[in-house]
């Protein structure tokens, strides 16, 4: 953006409210990204109901030694999350019947 607009670097950085951190920083992406996103995204698909915590376990049972918080941010970056867990269906009991015996049930 600073090419385009000749304002300094903590103007624009201040007008995109955005820290100036962040124009220095470049990412480090490591060699075993790819192959660590694959195993994530498998194993969240075959433990539907695992979050990243459970998943990062599973992760050092397979023998990848990785920090929690990188499974966090790959979790995040993917768009990886736990279904919601379904409602337990109750009985419908509207007027007694099929009420076990000894249970009087108001009609």
């Amino acid at each position: 953006m600073r090419s385009r607009v000749d304002v300094s670097e903590r103007r624009a950085c201040l007008v995109l409210g955005q820290p100036r951190a962040t124009q220095r920083r470049r990412p480090v992406v490591r060699d075993d990204e790819a192959g660590l996103t694959a195993s994530i995204i498998r194993l969240a698909s075959a433990y539907g109901r695992y979050g990243y915590r459970r998943i990062w376990a599973l992760l050092w049972g397979e023998g990848w030694r990785v920090n929690l918080k990188r499974v966090w941010r790959i979790w995040r970056r993917e768009g990886l999350k736990v279904p919601q867990k379904q409602p337990k269906r109750g009985r419908l009991v509207s007027d007694g019947v099929g009420a076990p015996d000894g249970i009087d049930v108001p009609r």
